[in-house]
C-alpha cells in the first residue's frame, strides 16, 4: 500500500470505528487520560494502530472476534514483533473489556503509560 492509499484507508477506518473503539476514543481524545495525546487509526509502517500515543511509542488495540482465529493471531504476532522492533509497546484488549470494564481498561492504560517512562 502506498502512502496515499494508506491515508485513505486510515480515514475510512476512522469513519467506521467499532462501538468499542468509539467508547474508548471518547475517553482518550483531547488528552483526557493522564494528559497523554492519542491518535486514532494511525499508520505505523504497513500496519494501522487503533490508538497510538506517539511520544510514548505506545499502541492500544481493541480486538473483536475477528482476532480469535489462527490466521489473525499469526498476523497479530507478526505485527507486534514489527512494532516492537521499532520501539513501540502494544497492549490489546477485547471489545468486551471495553464494554464491561471500561474503568479497569483506563486504569490499565494509565499504569502502562506510567511504566513506559
Amino acid at each position: 500500500m502506498n502512502e496515499i492509499s494508506t491515508i485513505k484507508f486510515c480515514r475510512k477506518l476512522r469513519r467506521e470505528m467499532t462501538d468499542a473503539e468509539v467508547i474508548l476514543w471518547k475517553q482518550l481524545r483531547r488528552s483526557a487520560i493522564g494528559g497523554h495525546k492519542f491518535r486514532r487509526q494511525h499508520p505505523i509502517g504497513p500496519y494501522v494502530a487503533d490508538f497510538a500515543c506517539l511520544p510514548k511509542r505506545f499502541v492500544i488495540e481493541v480486538d473483536g472476534s475477528t482476532h480469535w482465529n489462527d490466521d489473525a493471531r499469526a498476523y497479530d504476532r507478526n505485527r507486534r514483533r514489527y512494532l516492537s522492533e521499532l520501539g513501540w509497546r502494544e497492549i490489546r484488549m477485547s471489545n468486551d473489556d471495553v464494554f464491561r470494564n471500561l474503568d479497569r481498561v483506563l486504569e490499565y492504560i494509565l499504569l502502562t503509560l506510567a511504566a513506559n517512562n
